[in-house]
């Protein structure tokens, strides 16, 4: 015995993004979220370092690494947002949600 499936727009469900635009506005804004959450967590457990330190010149310089990494990749998202923004507007193509 043999079962098949018809396959036909009203059987499943049409996809949720159409075109690069549309996958973009899904995609970006849970990356940056995540990014944030990272950096925030960077943040915490560079001061923690650095409180913890108790005065030692190799630990304080590693907190005080740990707190420019977080920075540089804070930078570095908002850059990504920024060029993303700036192609849409070249293109003529709404990226992100206003």
């Amino acid at each position: 015995m043999v079962y098949a499936l018809d396959i036909s727009s009203g059987n499943f469900a049409p996809a949720k993004f159409a075109n690069i635009a549309s996958f973009i506005n899904i995609i970006l804004p849970m990356m940056m979220i995540g990014a944030s959450l990272v950096f925030l967590a960077m943040i915490l457990y560079g001061g923690f370092s650095w409180i913890t330190a108790g005065g030692n010149p190799e630990n304080v310089s590693k907190a005080q690494k740990i707190f420019i990494n977080a920075i540089i990749g804070l930078v570095i998202v908002v850059f990504g947002f920024v060029i993303t923004k700036v192609i849409g507007y070249i293109l003529n193509v709404q990226i992100l949600p206003q």
